[in-house]
């Protein structure tokens, strides 16, 4: 069985890069394109959702979502992000790539269309329909998330695994920025048709009754992309690495593969002779000797690189109202307002988040990965750094610009590392 695994496998390695390679890019990355928009279009509707749901008569300032409503709006769907890659991660393994991949297509559909229709005649219930939706949306992409970039290593070959990978990664990038540009596009329609004075004029008039459209159709759209792609996975082979290393089926291995590689491969048949290798399993002490610092490495560098990246993209609004980028809240209407935010958050994907993941796409097969991690994680903090010791002097009109382009380069070094 080794002998067959290892010339099934090899051919899979050596392969040239032919047009199946950019499909499965196309199409595993949809999965990080729909994650990352349906993850932190949030960001861009928290502000009107406290504008509809929480407002005060007779307060200087429009509503805003309570602290404890705020943390749970934004941050739920992580909850379910955890809970679905350590489910979908499990079952992966044991059902294979292809038979989950798909599921969780499924979950984000129905879950971004569930959020949309939060229903409800209070806040209370509002809000708690939404955050229940983000939780199973967040259980969905968590299941996602690791079998794309399983899926899109399982078929590369040596020479480009590094790129591809990261190419898929890259579409998380597009993601944020389409969210930012639907949102922008969405909010100016709206503001043509259904213009108001600004909050400081006329509270109540500020936020028209359609503005609670908004958040709603933003957060549905989500469920486009993931809809328009599950056809395609349901196309897709599963991957020989899984059928020939934990089916232990080479020959369907070869076959897939000189289908969608459209090289013929060949699997010999098994000898009775062939060694047998003892398998162990994740929490073995065999596991732990051989990869328990690999898996402890890669693990907190990945937990301590989102704290960073997750907050940065959720909070940007409030940071660039801070610091003046955003002028404040009750200077404008509801709908202006997530104009405004959407505008920003754009500008700092298209500049930054995007290109910062595209320089890893070419870099990373040339300098190699552990170089362009340390390169990322050291720029990014010293631009924190640079950012956060004197913030007083970022927060003067005449400086917003140069935070701004600091601000840009911890999103570009983040995604580059």
């Amino acid at each position: 069985m080794a002998k067959d695994q290892i010339q099934v496998l090899n051919a899979l390695d050596v392969a040239k890069t032919q047009w199946y390679h950019f499909t499965a890019i196309i199409i595993a990355g949809m999965g990080f394109f729909t994650d990352a928009y349906d993850l932190f279009c949030v960001s861009l509707v928290t502000k009107l959702l406290g504008r509809i749901y929480y407002h005060v008569e007779g307060a200087e300032k429009p509503g805003t979502l309570p602290p404890n409503v705020s943390a749970a709006v934004n941050g739920v769907a992580f909850l379910g992000t955890l809970s679905g890659q350590l489910f979908f991660g499990w079952l992966g393994d044991k059902l294979g790539r292809k038979k989950v991949y798909g599921a969780t297509l499924l979950i984000m559909v129905v879950c971004s269309i569930g959020s949309g229709l939060s229903f409800g005649h209070t806040p209370k219930s509002v809000i708690s329909t939404l955050c229940f939706f983000r939780f199973w949306l967040g259980f969905g992409i968590g299941g996602d998330y690791p079998l794309s970039a399983t899926i899109m290593s399982e078929y590369s070959n040596k020479k480009t695994r590094g790129a591809f990978v990261a190419a898929v990664f890259a579409m998380q990038g597009f993601g944020i920025l389409a969210g930012g540009l639907f949102a922008i596009i969405l909010s100016a329609a709206f503001k043509a048709n259904y213009d108001s004075p600004s909050y400081e004029v006329d509270p109540l008039r500020s936020t028209v009754p359609q503005a609670d459209y908004i958040w709603r159709i933003i957060v549905m759209v989500g469920a486009i992309p993931a809809a328009l792609t599950f056809y395609s996975r349901t196309k897709m082979p599963e991957t020989a690495r899984y059928t020939a290393l934990v089916a232990k089926n080479t020959a369907q291995a070869a076959a897939d593969m000189s289908k969608v590689l459209q090289v013929d491969i060949e699997a010999d048949p098994v000898k009775e002779d062939a060694p047998k290798v003892k398998p162990f399993g994740l929490f073995s002490k065999e596991f732990l000797r051989r990869h328990g610092l690999h898996l402890f490495g890669t693990a907190s560098t990945w937990f301590l690189l989102d704290i960073a990246f997750y907050s940065q993209n959720l909070f940007q609004k409030d940071i660039f109202a801070a610091v003046g980028w955003i002028p404040p809240a009750k200077t404008m209407n509801a709908i202006e307002e997530v104009y405004k935010i959407a505008r920003a958050q754009t500008l700092i994907a298209l500049c930054s988040t995007v290109p910062g993941y595209w320089f890893t796409v070419a870099l990373i097969d040339r300098i190699g990965r552990y170089t362009i991690q340390l390169m990322g994680f050291f720029f990014m903090t010293v631009f924190m750094f640079a950012l956060a010791i004197p913030y007083e002097h970022w927060t003067h009109k005449e400086n917003r610009i140069g935070f701004v382009v600091m601000y840009s380069l911890t999103f570009f070094f983040a995604n580059f590392g």
